[in-house]
């Protein structure tokens, strides 16, 4: 196999047009690259001849290709979408629409960052890093997930417009898929090289601080930078600060900024639904405390809205923080689905902040996100998305559901195994006092794994429940590590063929801050308390 020999090896092949390994490799590329869809040959014919290819030779020319001829696909599926609205007969199908065009949007954005960051990459330029694969792996997984989103907003039409919808995104979805599978195959022959000795991937303590500091200091510490912190905005409802609404602050807010932005939010509630927009990036938001800053919206599912759109707090612009702040959602059990916060940013942090809902609470829905020392409220899927996601020293806090409800705290949503997304909650509380499953399975290659984490005695011996029949159980990845408490017994759990006890410490590290995602190129600049390894 081409991918096993030695990376001069692969260098020359490469350089060499009559090398018939070479050619080998790269029309399987194209080929994988037109999986599955329509007008096979004249999809490979467009990436062979593709005038922004250069050098056609090389495999890095061909990906390259193919994201720009993806990018362009979506960009016109926005367009098809959108004169859909003059055919849309409710108010729901009038704003599953807005969604859809809002989620391409995401992916053409996703597909954007993933072929910047591959033109700067070369077969056998050791600074190609891991660093930079979890960049397009993060990127690409998201840019796949759009779509089903933007169909789940048609749930409760008659399904005409979502039908016409889903016909024009299963081309885009079908691309997106083809890359994340051609970048897997490269990811081999280009991480071959590894990083030189002296560059590392993180930079600072496990911690984000100096290896001589105690706990206590470095809490003392994260206090004092709260205090100290430049703040550029104070949001009051009683007219103390600059603005009264935090809505107001963000559209105030510079937009694309590379330096953090802090706006500072006094305590109160303030009774708004809050969309953080793309544009909006490196957005710190601050208030005084769990419990004492509080955002408050009541949209739900059964009001109307779809589930995308219920969100009391919604963030998209990348590098977002918020800490000592609660994201809460008033629609109650009744309501359905009724998010009270909703995350698409990626390598987002969020500190002392408490997300109090029923059903649908948390909504990570894509990207990088880490969570620490947070309070997670809710009864059905109240921890679901498809985000790439840490949570880390959380309180988990099922609540009494309705009579017919069982409580489920996670609903992973990982659609391919290409995906490297998943959900781990790391040294975490889970004080069940109410029958409660772990998760389930919302798309079939789920990924959830409880470690080191008490769990309360209304975990229920089964620990894991079916989403529908069968579907997932065989495909899933959900895995329990070195868990304690009433709750935590595994003589009783799942037999699925995709739940794993894990009895290795190694199995276990590629969930950490660490390893899953890859919180030391980044979190050591939020401020934000974390550890990297598992607990020794």
């Amino acid at each position: 196999s081409l991918l096993l020999l030695p990376l001069p090896a692969i260098n020359a092949l490469f350089k060499d047009s009559f090398l018939s390994e070479a050619e080998a490799f790269e029309e399987s590329l194209l080929h994988q690259a037109c999986f599955n869809i329509d007008e096979h040959e004249a999809c490979i014919s467009r990436l062979k001849f593709a005038p922004e290819r250069g050098d056609p030779r090389g495999p890095l020319p061909i990906l390259h290709a193919a994201i720009r001829g993806t990018i362009s696909d979506a960009v016109r599926t926005v367009t098809g979408i959108s004169t859909l609205a003059t055919h849309v007969k409710s108010r729901r199908e009038e704003m599953a629409i807005d969604d859809c065009v809002e989620l391409l949007g995401y992916s053409v954005d996703e597909l954007e960052w993933s072929l910047t960051e591959m033109v700067n990459i070369d077969i056998g330029v050791p600074s190609y890093g891991s660093r930079h694969d979890g960049n397009i792996r993060a990127w690409l997984s998201a840019a796949l997930g759009n779509q089903d989103t933007c169909l789940d907003g048609f749930d409760g039409t008659d399904g005409r417009v979502r039908l016409a919808v889903e016909r024009r995104v299963a081309h885009v979805t079908q691309l997106v898929s083809n890359l994340l599978a051609m970048h897997k195959r490269l990811r081999s022959v280009i991480l071959h090289v590894g990083l030189p000795k002296n560059v590392t991937e993180g930079g600072g303590a496990d911690r984000g601080f100096p290896t001589w500091m105690t706990p206590e200091e470095e809490e003392e510490l994260v206090h004092a930078g709260a205090k100290s912190m430049r703040v550029d905005a104070v949001v009051a409802a009683d007219g103390s600060g600059r603005f009264r609404t935090i809505s107001e602050a963000i559209d105030n807010a510079p937009s694309y900024s590379t330096r953090r932005y802090v706006i500072m939010v006094k305590r109160g509630e303030y009774k708004e639904n809050v969309v953080l927009k793309k544009k909006k990036t490196n957005i710190v938001l601050v208030g005084e405390g769990m419990g004492l800053t509080v955002i408050s919206g009541s949209r739900s599912f059964m009001a109307g809205w779809t589930t995308f759109r219920t969100a009391t707090f919604a963030v998209s612009g990348s590098g977002f923080i918020a800490r000592d702040i609660t994201f809460r959602n008033t629609a109650g059990p009744q309501g359905g689905q009724a998010v009270a916060l909703r995350a698409d940013s990626d390598r987002s942090a969020f500190f002392r902040c408490s997300i109090e809902g029923y059903q649908d609470t948390l909504y990570s829905h894509s990207l990088r996100q880490f969570f620490r020392d947070c309070n997670i409220y809710g009864t059905v899927d109240f921890i679901f998305g498809n985000g790439l996601v840490v949570f880390q020293h959380c309180n988990i806090y099922p609540r009494r559901p309705l009579p017919n409800q069982k409580i489920t705290i996670t609903a992973q949503g990982r659609k391919d195994p290409n995906q490297n997304t998943g959900f781990s909650i790391h040294n975490c509380f889970v004080n069940a006092a109410y029958p409660t499953y772990l998760g389930r399975p919302w798309k079939p290659y789920s990924r959830t794994v409880f470690m080191q984490s008490y769990l309360g005695p209304g975990v229920q011996p089964a620990g894991w429940l079916e989403w529908a029949g069968n579907v997932g159980l065989n495909t899933l990845f959900y895995g329990e590590y070195m868990n304690y408490g009433p709750g935590a017994s595994l003589g009783r759990r799942v037999g699925w063929p995709g739940y794993h006890i894990i009895r290795d410490a190694a199995v276990a590290g590629m969930f950490t801050v660490r390893r899953f995602i890859g919180g030391l190129s980044w979190l050591p600049g939020t401020g934000v308390l974390y550890t990297a390894d598992l607990l020794k």
